[in-house]
């Protein structure tokens, strides 16, 4: 008797450490406040800081105002812990291209490269909140969120 109690014991300790474990590999990571949104390739301007704090709670966007599907559609049900894909594993080509290099080019050609991903997708969003709020406060010169290397 005392052989089968043990066990149910056993048992219970042991599904319930399980549980945990599961639980843990699906709850996702917790985004970081501060992201430094490095590549794989070499920045010719210093590497950008991103606040999801700023973005999230102070400009009030959803996690979806950024993060996209690979047809550029939003993920809507993303939520505070759930996994994501860092931009370079999807827009793999190092770098920026523009200017003759670009031309002829489409969208989405440009956008397998890493910079002109990130860029179109921060410097839309920033032009856009500026022509709504009637305001300059959302940065877009390169300046404003590449700083001067020291």
């Amino acid at each position: 008797m005392r052989n089968k109690r043990t066990l149910g014991i056993a048992l219970i300790i042991t599904l319930a450490a399980s549980l945990f474990v599961v639980a843990g590999i699906y709850a996702g990571t917790k985004a970081q406040d501060e992201v430094q949104m490095n590549a794989p390739y070499k920045h010719k301007k210093s590497v950008v800081t991103f606040s999801h704090k700023k973005h999230n709670t102070d400009y009030k966007l959803a996690c979806a105002e950024c993060h996209h599907n690979d047809k550029g559609e939003p993920l809507k049900d993303l939520k505070e812990g759930d996994n994501v894909q860092k931009c370079f594993e999807c827009h793999k080509k190092p770098g920026e291209l523009k200017g003759k290099k670009a031309k002829g080019l489409s969208k989405k050609e440009k956008r397998e490269y890493h910079a002109n991903a990130v860029h179109e997708n921060c410097l839309g969003c920033h032009r856009k909140y500026n022509k709504e709020k009637k305001t300059k406060d959302a940065p877009t010169k390169c300046t404003d969120c590449h700083p001067k290397k020291k």
